[in-house]
């Protein structure tokens, strides 16, 4: 129903929704702002090659949904930010050396098909930029491929070694090294040091609450820990598979996606555990060196249903105590 004056009495939006205050450009800002250190070691390891992928795919993102959003004939909305964000996660993804192409490709893919096409804002059933991602993986391997595309390179990537030659190899690259950055991997989905001080920045800042990425790493750690302690000379330490590859950039920036993520507490804390089970299994026994990402949409596809877990209410009625009674 609807009052005199015309106005509706309830408004609907699209979720997720915070009672608190915040908007989707605060915490678009927000994110972005912690963003920045990853962005800044990416430009010093690898020059203006950085610069050109994190620029294309955040112009292509924010264009692609600006061309979206006017043939729907709806209000344009590149001024809160998110496609920006979008655009920029799936640059820092990328290899520093990808094609101008492939860059372009992936950021329309990932907006078009992974966003407006469900809707657009809050609508998206799966992590935007693992779409473009993983259409890009699948599609140019080669490219995609680390070792492949950086040769000129003097920096490795441990996770490619750890798949091809066991843990041993893994002996070059100290904790310091790949906090520091100093390894193959995402454009700035690798500079872990830079990723955990911007993760540490959006959970002080409640952008995010801790739940997911708490689990998600302890996911990975046990999961790790338990292949660890079956055989240390074929399983890599706990340690390596947090700091090695995009672990600690899932945990904090993609794998806390709102609309593609479970809202409640409990739930919080079953798909993040999941999902850091998910990357280590990937790991060891999947084709493809960092799990991460295709860890992260498998855990998309099971949150409707993880999201249905939660507690009875206090002093409520089961199902389980009605067929009891009957």
């Amino acid at each position: 129903m609807k009052p005199l004056s015309g106005s509706p009495v309830l408004t609907v939006s699209f979720s997720p929704h915070a009672n608190c205050g915040r908007t989707f450009k605060h915490d678009a800002q927000e994110t972005i702002l912690a963003l920045l250190p990853a962005a800044a070691f990416a430009v010093y390891h690898y020059h203006m090659l950085a610069v050109r992928v994190l620029a294309l795919s955040s112009f292509t993102a924010v264009i692609t949904e600006t061309v979206c959003l006017y043939l729907m004939k709806r209000e344009i909305e590149a001024d809160n930010y998110t496609a920006l964000l979008y655009g920029l996660l799936l640059g820092l993804l990328l290899p520093p050396a990808a094609p101008w192409w492939m860059v372009a490709t992936g950021s329309f893919i990932s907006i078009f098909l992974g966003r407006m096409i469900f809707g657009g804002l809050g609508a998206n059933p799966l992590c935007v930029p693992l779409v473009g991602w993983a259409i890009l993986t699948v599609s140019w391997p080669d490219l995609m491929n680390f070792d492949i595309i950086m040769l000129a390179s003097e920096l490795t990537y441990p996770l490619s070694q750890l798949k091809g030659f066991g843990p041993e190899m893994l002996d070059e690259h100290t904790i310091r090294s790949l906090l520091l950055g100093f390894q193959l991997g995402g454009t700035g989905a690798a500079q872990t040091g830079a990723v955990l001080l911007g993760g540490i920045y959006i959970l002080a800042r409640r952008i995010v609450r801790p739940d997911i990425p708490l689990a998600f790493i302890g996911g990975v750690a046990v999961t790790a820990a338990i292949f660890f302690f079956i055989d240390p000379l074929e399983y890599a330490s706990p340690e390596y598979h947090l700091l090695c590859g995009s672990t600690l950039f899932g945990a904090f920036f993609l794998a806390t996606d709102g609309p593609s993520s479970p809202a409640g507490h409990i739930p919080m804390l079953i798909y993040g555990f999941i999902t850091g089970v998910l990357v280590v299994i990937i790991r060891v026994y999947g084709m493809y060196p960092d799990g991460v990402p295709f860890a992260i949409l498998l855990a998309n596809l099971m949150t409707p249903l993880i999201d249905k877990i939660r507690p009875a209410p206090f002093g409520g009625i089961t199902n389980i105590h009605l067929r009891r009674r009957s």
